[in-house]
């Protein structure tokens, strides 16, 4: 049932081989049975999961610009949005950051077969490192003003229907709406 509403969801949007659907379905899978024991996601039925936080991640994914570029995703939580965007673009070396240590856990175990995904497992403020995109799903504006001109001269972030604030930095391209549901966009800005 994942996959084929993956398909269905993402049909003329996304287009993922057999063996991306297999990884995300796997992915989903191993969410489940961890949530049980850490507070992972409150959403979990196959629908909403597939739509919001698989769909969501693939689509800005396919937003990001063509090439290997390196990517950290803040607060990733279950791996949203950055284990989907790994997925979809192997060419590319994803961080997922995770102050959270059983998720950092989860986010290892769920990683481990991914030669592009790396887990860091402490507060974003401690990473040194510089990166050319930072992404982001359901991490507040003010959580983020300190961080994303630190981490990376591009941002792209999932949000609802608040406008990020001068305080970010950035220059924002107009918000594209995502093609699920009402009140969702995909930021887009630059240093």
């Amino acid at each position: 049932m994942f996959a084929e509403l993956l398909r269905r969801k993402l049909a003329g949007i996304v287009d993922l081989s057999e063996s991306q659907i297999g990884a995300l379905e796997a992915h989903y899978s191993l969410m489940l049975r961890w949530n049980a024991k850490v507070n992972l996601t409150t959403i979990t039925g196959v629908e909403e999961a597939v739509e919001r936080h698989y769909c969501e991640s693939l689509f800005l994914g396919a937003h990001l610009p063509a090439g290997a570029l390196r990517i950290v995703d803040v607060g990733s939580g279950a791996g949203f949005p950055g284990f989907p965007v790994a997925v979809l673009r192997p060419d590319c070396d994803v961080t997922l950051i995770e102050s959270h240590q059983r998720k950092g856990v989860f986010l290892s175990e769920s990683a481990r077969r991914f030669s592009n995904i790396k887990v860091v497992a402490k507060r974003a403020e401690q990473i040194q490192e510089r990166f050319d995109h930072v992404i982001s799903r359901a991490v507040s504006y003010d959580d983020l003003t300190k961080l994303l001109k630190v981490l990376a001269p591009n941002a792209d972030l999932l949000t609802g229907a608040e406008v990020p604030p001068i305080e970010l930095g950035f220059q924002w391209r107009e918000a594209v709406p995502l093609p699920w549901g009402e009140h969702r966009f995909l930021r887009m800005g630059t240093t």
